[in-house]
């Protein structure tokens, strides 16, 4: 058998040459075995054995090294500087959690598994476990090179194509698939996170199951347009299109103690309007912060709340459609009550009610906005929606006790979270909204947005403020509450539509007529080219 000068000929030498140098360079080490048994010059049993172990007994080397000195470094006073009690805590159970999945990628990721491998060992991942993992990577790893000596043609070792295939095969490929994995893995989990949460799906996939449900329901009611007529007072039933304003004139007009008062601000030049709306703040003692919304709009669209009149005359250089002039509720708590009424009945019911929870976060005087978000288990779900919201705090590290309040407007898709609120019903606010909504003319199924200071006060049916009333289309969000599950969701929503077709066909039997389904169509893509226009809410 052929050596190299000054070295004996002996497979245990060549052997034992391939185990030692796994340790300096394991892809190197390997590579050499695989050339050597592809080449008749060792046997290929004892080739893959000793770069198998070599890698193998380095892994387990890592580990111990971990163990035996990582948890004194960890334990050291000066160490302790740096990192908590809770934070090294933490990092245990993310190990015991995710290590496995870790030590698996990190054989694509060159420079990697030196201290994943040491921080293993310090964080107390079984051994057993370690050991198996590591043991299971490393035969497969070996494995595969092995066998791309076999597939690649080429009979020689000293073809410069083998050569060239082999090289990166063994070496290029697993440095791009690191930098590959290293890159796109982040993202990878990132997404796999937010979607396995059905209440962060996007519209296309969560809806496809309420298409079908409302087909089904258009043929059992006889009607595809009856939500249209559900409530008659509203254009289209309150699905698309409807005016913000006329529906708040109603309330004004019906409890104005309970509503948040609005004025309608008519498109104009930016330098007319905004004495248009000085006009409408002297006239009605509107003070600052204010809100500004379109009249026609959706989940929240185009919502500001303007601290200042720079602020105003910023946005309305923005929006041209005909806006709301909003005074500001300033209670920090708020609900969604989903209210119906059979046509034909004295009173009404509350379906559901949703609590509303305004996230928030807080500076350390270390980290900027973004590496708050992403440090926060929920809010880097959605982290693209707040930072949009704050472009001019992104990078800015938030001083200690710095509150940044994430969102303003109530809705789902803007960041706020919502849960059930089954326990803020109470037969006193059931009167109370059943007795608005009896003064509504032609309302009988919907969502009132109301905030509030006091609980108590809230279960008598007292010192609220309605913000919004939404027809048809709008939902009963107590769905979104993340305790739910998609099947409870769908239930939910096939009850809600059922009352929707259910309350249109009876206004129909009394006479009223539903909308054309290309009015309908028409309106839809009015709206969608309009909101275009919106900036992102607050």
């Amino acid at each position: 058998m052929f050596s190299p000068a000054g070295f004996p000929d002996t497979t245990v030498t060549l052997a034992f040459s391939v185990f030692l140098l796994t340790f300096a360079y394991e892809d190197g080490a390997t590579l050499l075995a695989a050339s050597l048994a592809a080449t008749g010059r060792m046997d290929i049993r004892i080739g893959f054995l000793s770069a198998f172990l070599g890698i193998w007994a380095g892994d387990i080397g890592l580990y111990l090294v971990g163990s035996s000195i990582g948890g004194r470094v960890v334990q050291h006073r000066w160490t302790r500087r740096f990192i908590s009690g809770s934070t090294f805590a933490k990092a245990q159970s993310w190990f015991a959690r995710r290590g496995t999945f870790a030590i698996v990628m990190s054989r694509f990721m060159p420079g990697s598994r030196l201290p994943l491998y040491v921080a293993a060992g310090a964080l107390k991942l079984p051994a057993r476990r370690f050991s198996s993992v590591t043991g299971i990577c490393s035969a497969v790893w070996v494995g595969a090179i092995f066998v791309a000596f076999r597939i690649v043609p080429g009979a020689r070792l000293a073809s410069p194509a083998r050569l060239a295939a082999v090289a990166f095969g063994t070496l290029i490929l697993p440095w791009m698939l690191g930098k590959l994995f290293r890159f796109a893995l982040p993202r990878l989990l990132l997404l796999w996170r937010k979607y396995s949460r059905w209440e962060f799906w996007p519209a296309w996939l969560f809806y496809p199951p309420v298409v079908a449900m409302c087909a089904w329901l258009a043929l059992k009611y006889r009607g595809l347009a009856l939500p249209t007529i559900a409530n008659p007072s509203f254009r289209n039933g309150g699905i698309v299109r409807e005016s913000k304003i006329e529906i708040l004139r109603a309330l004004m007009s019906t409890a104005p103690e309970l509503v948040a008062d609005g004025y309608s601000l008519q498109p104009a030049p930016v330098s007319q309007r905004v004495q248009m709306l000085q006009r409408l703040c002297e006239q009605h003692a509107i003070p600052y912060p204010l809100v500004l919304k379109p009249d026609v709009g959706q989940r929240g669209a185009g919502f500001k709340l303007a601290a200042s009149e720079a602020d105003a005359e910023k946005y309305l250089e923005l929006v041209h459609s005909d806006l709301i002039v909003q005074r500001y509720a300033a209670d920090e708590k708020e609900i969604g009550i989903f209210y119906y009424r059979l046509p034909g009945d004295l009173h009404g019911e509350i379906f559901a009610v949703t609590e509303k929870i305004f996230p928030s976060v807080t500076g350390n005087g270390k980290s900027t906005l973004k590496e708050l978000l992403q440090a926060d288990k929920r809010a880097s779900l959605i982290s693209g929606v707040y930072l949009k919201r704050f472009p001019q705090l992104r990078e800015k590290v938030l001083a200690t006790g710095e509150r940044v309040r994430l969102v303003e407007a109530g809705n789902h898709c803007q960041g706020c979270i919502f849960r059930d609120g089954a326990h803020l019903i109470s037969p006193a606010l059931r009167n109370r909204i059943d007795q608005i909504s009896r003064g509504v003319p032609g309302f009988f199924i919907g969502r009132y947005d109301i905030r509030y200071s006091d609980e108590s006060a809230l279960l008598r049916g007292e010192n609220f403020k309605i913000i919004e009333l939404n027809g048809a289309a709008s939902e009963a969000t107590n769905i979104y509450d993340e305790r739910n599950s998609l099947l409870q969701a769908y239930r939910t929503l096939y009850q809600q539509w059922e009352l929707v077709y259910r309350i249109g066909r009876a206004n129909r039997d009394r006479g009223h007529r539903p909308a054309s389904i290309l009015g309908m169509v028409r309106d839809i893509k009015l709206y969608a080219k309009m909101s275009q226009s919106y900036p992102a809410a607050d």
